[in-house]
């Protein structure tokens, strides 16, 4: 197995010994059982799966009584819309390139710049990565989309609508028709709801730049179904007259944004209820839910802890709080707060984690430092802190926990502190999945979805504040 240190193995209690010096008897498989410690993860090699294959739900998902949408990952063998698609796992190198692709959306010059390798980032596509079923028009048509809370796109919620035409001519099954729905209202020019400053004639039209292509979109307003007992009654969004040249098998982006025609800004403020929440599945076999104007909480007795939104954000559609600090194996960084000092957002469009230059540097220091046990490994793309963990038959890592201001924690486990190109074997190379961003004000971090797996992310617009909820999907 592996000779570790005598300061390490002074603060491991006797039981996780016993849990080591078992674990070479265990099978050959590479599938893991995993439990946290005292700030510490421990991981041992096991003979069996103990991941349980999803029950897909059916297309129109949601209940009667207005329960969550389940959320799918698009290579998720229950995303019917993925039929046909390439299911297999993006390059490591990919991923980072469609990252700075969609952190350049957001923050534009003034923002996030990361260092882009490999295929060029017009070549890549807007995929979302994580999909819901929703209906819309009257009677309903059912549709998978994926929804973003950053509102990078065009700042509406985006449908793919015919008349259309796919690659060379091929139809376009996935689209919704304006035709059919007895509902659906155009948008005129001059409207407030028409935010198009070159606007002339009878609808409100514009041209997006959406999954690399250029796409003529019309402003309509039409009924959104959640669940058969949750409407929302003349939703604006941008209906897409023109197929995407290539995609992630959805048919359209919900806007989850703080934009005042967001799907978040119909939401009824109440004490008893938040916005809406997500919790994303941190495998693509693995199911998620959004909950649009869910109960509060902690009145369910979920253990959340809450993170203040920031109010004079430099970008207002987002929804940005504030990182103070973060601690490994329960020990606190020693960082200036200054360092701190901007916005953080928690980020569906992104996969790794971003920081400032010099808090990663403090970040990967402290982690080498835990890691020395540990073979280390060549660089993985931008990935610059890797270790090979092949031939083990126990691990034990250390656990992050990143803090916002106002209390709130987020503790991150192996799952999301580490990038495995196969994500259930932990005994292969394995790299810290955060990478250092050269920034400028007031960006301090991105969170993305590999950190986020796991942890209800609740939006509380009312209350002015973001609440994490550990292990809820």
């Amino acid at each position: 197995a592996i000779e570790l240190t005598s300061k390490m193995s002074s603060a491991i209690p006797s039981l996780l010994f016993c849990l080591l010096l078992l674990a070479p008897q265990l099978g050959s498989s590479y599938h893991t059982s995993s439990n946290s410690h005292s700030g510490r993860h421990v991981v041992l090699r096991s003979s069996h799966d103990s991941r349980v294959p999803p029950s897909c739900p059916p297309v129109h998902s949601g209940d009667d009584d207005g329960g969550p949408l389940p959320v799918m990952h698009r290579r998720s063998a229950c995303t019917p819309s993925s039929a046909g698609l390439d299911q297999s796992k993006p390059s490591v190198r990919d991923t980072f390139d469609r990252d700075a692709l969609r952190l350049s959306t957001l923050f534009g010059k003034s923002g996030v710049t990361i260092p882009s390798t490999g295929t060029p980032l017009a070549a890549l596509p807007g995929a979302s990565e994580y999909h819901v079923a929703v209906g819309f028009g009257t009677p309903v048509q059912k549709f998978h989309v994926g929804f973003d809370t950053g509102s990078a796109s065009a700042g509406a919620t985006l449908l793919q609508c015919k008349p259309c035409a796919g690659a060379r001519g091929a139809p376009c099954p996935r689209a919704f028709d304006p035709s059919k729905s007895t509902s659906l209202a155009h948008v005129p020019c001059g409207s407030p709801d028409c935010d198009v400053s070159e606007c002339r004639g009878r609808r409100c039209t514009r041209t997006l730049n959406w999954k690399n292509g250029l796409q003529n979109a019309t402003f309509v307003t039409d009924t959104l179904t959640l669940t058969r007992s949750v409407t929302v009654d003349k939703l604006r969004f941008f209906c897409l007259e023109m197929a995407a040249r290539s995609g992630d098998g959805s048919s359209g982006i919900l806007d989850l944004s703080r934009d005042r025609h967001s799907l978040a800004s119909r939401v009824a403020p109440s004490p008893a209820t938040v916005t809406f929440s997500y919790c994303l599945p941190s495998y693509a076999d693995s199911i998620g839910f959004l909950s649009v104007g869910a109960a509060r909480p902690e009145l369910a007795g979920h253990n959340v802890s809450y993170a203040t939104l920031r109010s004079k954000a430099l970008h207002p559609n987002l929804y940005s709080v504030q990182l103070v600090g973060f601690s490994i194996a329960g020990r606190d960084s020693k960082i200036s707060p200054i360092k701190f000092v901007g916005d953080t957002v928690f980020e569906l469009h992104t996969t790794f984690t971003y920081l400032r230059p010099d808090v990663y540097a403090v970040l990967r220091e402290q982690f080498k430092g835990w890691m020395r046990p540990y073979r280390a490994a060549p660089p993985l793309g931008d990935l610059d802190t890797c270790y090979d963990f092949s031939g083990l038959s126990a691990l034990i890592l250390p656990d992050v926990t990143l803090r916002f201001k106002g209390g709130a924690t987020m503790d991150l486990d192996i799952e999301n502190l580490m990038y495995f190109e196969d994500p259930g074997n932990h005994f292969s190379v394995g790299c810290l999945a955060f990478a250092a961003a050269r920034t400028l004000e007031p960006v301090v971090a991105v969170i993305g979805t590999l950190a986020q797996g796991m942890t209800e992310v609740v939006y509380d617009v009312l209350g002015g504040k973001v609440g994490l909820i550990p292990r809820r999907c």
